[in-house]
């Protein structure tokens, strides 16, 4: 071996062994770690209220946080993850609130905080809820979820607040259909029109928009020439909003076309009210 490869290999030989020593160490180190016992469940847990007490949210979370990473089947754990998804809430990040919150539910059903689990969910998606001009998918998630709370905990204390919460939502839907009809009108795109207006009175038929939807509707039959159902949609409007402004502007469109509402009870618009009345 010439004097050049002695050299190389001796350089070689003592790389190894420090990476050996320091890869050692490191396993060490990694096994002195496993060693330390984490702390009491329920320490942790209450020096995470004493926290949030204090107004150190963000300390608050992570020992909450804490107690279900070194005690997951405890019960500190169950408590830990629903003040995890109520201080989530409180800080506005919704998106963690609902994952902890459905991770609550999952985990414990049956548990007497489960109800404001579910409520925390759906009132972190509500939180969410845009405004009219915007998509609605946020409002369609809330109303999933505020009815999981109506469905599976109806004696709640949380249940009312949570059916009103669907309604507001629907409401909400049902505003963003009515927009784009209105759009479509503008347009002079009656079909179009009508496709919209008609959802509103068949899926929202509970919303503050139906009254106008009912209108809209005798408003784009007229402009199609489907006079019969421009009858309709105003008689029915008539019949169950008589003291409406809306069925006011309808009753004085059909008499600029010389005819009174009256409704063909072989309508869609008929069989909507007829469905809703029955149910």
């Amino acid at each position: 071996m010439t004097e050049h490869s002695c050299r190389r290999f001796s350089l070689l030989l003592s790389a190894l062994l420090v990476a050996g020593i320091v890869s050692g160490c490191s396993s060490t180190d990694k096994f002195a770690d496993d060693l330390i016992e984490p702390e009491p469940a329920d320490l942790t847990y209450n020096q995470g209220l004493a926290l949030m007490n204090a107004g150190d949210v963000s300390e608050a979370r992570k020992k909450f946080a804490s107690v279900n990473e070194q005690h997951p089947y405890s019960e500190y754990a169950r408590r830990s993850l629903i003040m995890s998804a109520y201080l989530n809430f409180k800080r506005g990040e919704y998106q963690d609130a609902i994952n902890d919150g459905r991770r609550y539910v999952t985990l414990f059903p049956a548990s007497k905080d489960a109800a404001y689990a579910q409520y925390i969910v759906g009132e972190s998606y509500f939180r969410q809820i845009p405004d009219v001009t915007r998509d609605q998918e946020l409002s369609e998630k809330a109303i999933l979820a505020m009815s999981e709370v109506v469905q599976k905990y109806p004696n709640s204390e949380y249940a009312d607040d949570a059916r009103q919460k669907v309604q507001i939502a629907r409401d909400q839907i049902a505003g963003k259909d009515m927009q784009i009809g209105r759009y479509y009108l503008e347009r002079k795109e009656y079909l179009a029109a009508v496709n919209r207006f008609k959802t509103v009175v068949t899926a929202y038929q509970t919303t503050r928009h139906v009254e106008e939807a009912l209108h809209r509707l005798t408003e784009a039959y007229l402009a199609l020439g489907i006079v019969p159902e421009a009858q309709t949609s105003a008689a029915v409007l008539g019949h169950n909003f008589p003291d409406s402004q809306w069925y006011q502007y309808s009753y004085q469109l059909l008499q600029k076309g010389g005819v009174e509402p009256r409704e063909n009870q072989g309508s869609w618009i008929s069989r909507a009210f007829r469905g809703i009345a029955g149910a």
